[in-house]
């Protein structure tokens, strides 16, 4: 009986140091497999500079010999232009040229001249670089006399000011895309960033003053985190700092429903004419162009500049939600007018200019090393501009669970896990060693015994 417990106990502990090793080999080789590779040298490419030419060329051109930039249909940078040459320096470089008959800067001076104008609650406008125009849009709220009145700016700045009526109303959308909820209303998580010591939900600022305390749950039992600091009106933005400190598992990633996420490896800014990809608590993943840049809303609360400007649709509840497109943050939900049955406008605060503004960067999943150390801030036009505006995806997908964790695939082929690994390995080899050694005494013992007993 001793020897067949002592056979069922070696058996086991076989079985186990070979599952050890098993457990081993799958997080070393999983591990290495998807660590991700170190950068190399690709060449600068002639079609890849021409790919990347609006935002340079209207750099290095100047704002009185061009009119902005935008995507073309075919993928390709187109450039406005005020001059022959600078349409020549254009093509030369790769990009589309059209010829525009006013600059950047007389559609900016426009855009001043609108805002010292007497301010009209439920009014907008932007720049339409396509168009070459300035664009205001008026909502079903704005009178017959303030609409005229501001016909009257407009016709004083020129005929490249185009004047619109638009259905709904110009409200911020109160009421990670996961849903936030205090007591002045329900928004929308943005993106997870940090300053280096704590992680921060950046969201909308009209979302809640500072002070402002926020649960994951209708029952306020789990609490998020407390808004530490504003910027609304005037900006859109603000952070929520995690009653933990840190944001956890999966903090670059951004939900966009049904357990699954999109990776975000970057914070860029969008052209005109871009895909993008917008996710809410409450109408979930919508997608839509950029139509405009450098918008200005005038919401029954507040003015707020600088915005970007797309037909993405987006209902209460959605403020605050992450904007981005193949990986690339772009913004968080403003406001806007319609819903998503009826389609309409919505502006988002672009997220350079609130890392910029609060010292902060985003958290990224799987950033690519780079010289230095520094991960690198992709560009959203670098990394949309030799992609067709429909052809366009969110990025890279993820699972996302609660906070229970990280899937077990997830966690093995984690590549923290080499290390573990290869001590499982050798542990296992130990086990395997051991074992054998152990059956060889016994063995042996056993036939001494039996040689002592048979020849006295």
């Amino acid at each position: 009986m001793r020897h067949a417990r002592r056979r069922v106990v070696r058996r086991v502990t076989r079985l186990a140091a070979v599952g050890g090793l098993l457990l081993g080999g799958v997080m070393v080789t999983r591990a290495v497999a998807s660590e991700t590779p170190a950068t190399t040298a690709v060449p600068h490419t002639y079609a890849m500079k021409a790919g990347q030419t609006g935002a340079d060329m209207v750099a290095r051109l100047g704002s009185s010999r061009t009119a902005g930039t935008w995507i073309g249909a075919d993928g390709r940078p187109v450039v406005a232009v005020t001059d022959a040459q600078a349409a020549a320096e254009v093509r030369e470089a790769g990009a589309k040229a059209k010829m525009v008959g006013h600059s950047m800067d007389e559609l900016k001076s426009a855009a001043k001249t609108l805002r010292s104008a007497p301010r009209v609650a439920g009014t907008a406008w932007s720049m339409d670089y396509r168009t070459n125009e300035v664009v205001v849009q008026g909502d079903s709220t704005v009178s017959a006399s303030d609409w005229a009145a501001m016909t009257k700016v407009a016709d004083g700045i020129g005929g490249f000011v185009r004047m619109e009526r638009t259905e709904g109303t110009f409200t911020p959308r109160l009421n990670g895309a996961r849903p936030i909820l205090s007591t002045g209303g329900r928004c929308s998580a943005g993106f997870n960033v940090t300053n280096g010591q704590s992680d921060f939900i950046l969201t909308a600022g009209h979302c809640g003053p500072a002070g402002s305390v926020w649960f994951a749950d209708t029952g306020g039992t789990n609490q998020l985190g407390r808004t530490v600091t504003q910027s609304f009106p005037g900006n859109d933005f603000s952070l929520v700092q995690y009653a933990g400190g840190k944001a956890g598992d999966g903090a670059g990633v951004v939900f966009i429903g049904n357990g699954k996420g999109v990776q975000i490896t970057g914070a860029g800014d969008p052209s005109i004419g871009q895909r993008v990809f917008r996710s809410g608590s409450t109408s979930g993943l919508r997608d839509g162009q950029v139509t405009g840049v450098n918008s200005t809303v005038n919401y029954p609360e507040g003015t707020v500049t600088g915005l970007i400007e797309t037909n993405v649709c987006a209902e209460p509840g959605d403020s605050g939600g992450p904007m981005f497109s193949e990986g690339i943050a772009l913004g968080i939900t403003s406001g806007g007018s319609g819903d998503c049955t009826q389609g309409g406008t919505t502006f988002f605060q672009p997220v350079t200019k609130a890392l910029a503004d609060l010292g902060m960067r985003l958290i990224v999943s799987n950033p690519a090393p780079a010289a230095g150390g520094a991960s690198p801030a992709p560009s959203a036009t670098s990394a949309q501009g030799s992609i067709a505006p429909g052809a366009a995806s969110p990025g890279s997908s993820a699972a996302v669970e609660g906070a229970q964790g990280t899937p077990l695939l997830s966690r093995l082929t984690d590549t923290r896990n080499v290390g573990p690994g290869l001590l499982v390995v050798g542990g296992s080899l130990i086990a395997l060693v051991a074992t054998r050694y152990i059956r060889s005494e016994q063995d042996r013992k056993a036939y001494q015994r039996y040689y002592s007993a048979t020849w006295g």
